[in-house]
């Protein structure tokens, strides 16, 4: 059981949007996705059942079941799915005050036994966009001659399709390329992948097979084994859900319409990754 006093919950309840049996903007489906795709956990299991079966006391249940160590874990993902919520349109940033998500961070924090260190300012969305990087090369990385040809011309054709104000093929390119990469690296560092505690695991609790993953997992895990930066990590969600946008009828209803920002933010993703992990 977690070890939430009563106003802790009060804090997480208001940021999450807790009133009516809601948790923010997810369906039962899509709360269950996020909670087994970034949390590694089945929030549909009996042993979360809390009062009526709605998301929000779900979420309750999960906090009676689950050990500290994994809420705090959920708290921060969430966070992290706000703050992509907000990049895409779909959240209001007004909802969500500056000091309500810094007091969710200090749960998280202490749930996870994190100590209170001076940390390096986070790194703002403007400064991000606006980072220079230079002799972007794929050929660093390592990997196998045939895949970084193609590769390259993936990126060429990226280039393209910012000139030409797409930022939908933008954001397509940028993620299959990404994960390509990551798969890539993963193929080469397969031990270090399969034992990190971040990799994705089955029911059985067996660590997936490469194919299984997802592109957020593969960034969580090259983030833990520090082949990535945080920045990366932290941008990487306006990719995270772009297989499901290749299907017309699941961007209508989603209500997702990309813009040039959110393109400039998917490519500087890459780039970053790119010059990250061919250091």
């Amino acid at each position: 059981m977690a070890t939430l006093s009563t106003n802790e919950k009060q804090v997480l309840e208001k940021l999450f949007q807790m009133g009516g049996g809601y948790v923010l903007n997810f369906s039962d489906r899509t709360i269950g996705e996020f909670f087994d795709d970034d949390v590694h956990v089945d929030l549909f299991d009996k042993k979360y059942e809390y009062a009526s079966n709605s998301k929000a006391n779900r979420m309750r249940g999960f906090w009676q079941a689950a050990n500290d160590a994994l809420v705090g874990k959920s708290i921060d993902k969430l966070i992290e799915y706000i703050d992509n919520q907000i990049l895409l349109g779909r959240l209001d940033k007004k909802d969500f005050p500056a000091e309500l998500i810094s007091r969710a961070k200090q749960i998280a924090a202490r749930l996870q036994g994190d100590k209170q260190q001076s940390a390096p300012t986070p790194i703002t969305e403007d400064e991000f966009i606006n980072r220079e990087f230079k002799n972007l090369s794929i050929h660093k990385l390592g990997l196998d001659s045939v895949i970084t040809g193609i590769l390259k011309q993936r990126v060429e054709e990226i280039r393209k399709s910012l000139n030409a104000r797409a930022p939908l093929a933008v954001i397509f390119l940028c993620g299959s390329t990404l994960e390509g990469i990551l798969l890539g690296v993963a193929c080469t560092k397969a031990k270090d992948f399969n034992q990190s505690s971040q990799s994705p695991k089955d029911k059985q609790g067996k660590v997936k097979q490469f194919p299984e993953w997802t592109l957020n997992d593969f960034i969580n895990v090259a983030r833990d084994l520090k082949l990535v930066g945080e920045d990366v990590k932290k941008f990487s969600h306006a990719l995270r859900d772009f297989r499901n946008y290749i299907h017309p009828y699941q961007q209508m209803s989603s209500g997702f319409n990309p813009d040039e920002h959110t393109a400039k933010i998917c490519w500087q993703v890459l780039q970053a990754a790119i010059t990250q992990l061919s250091q």
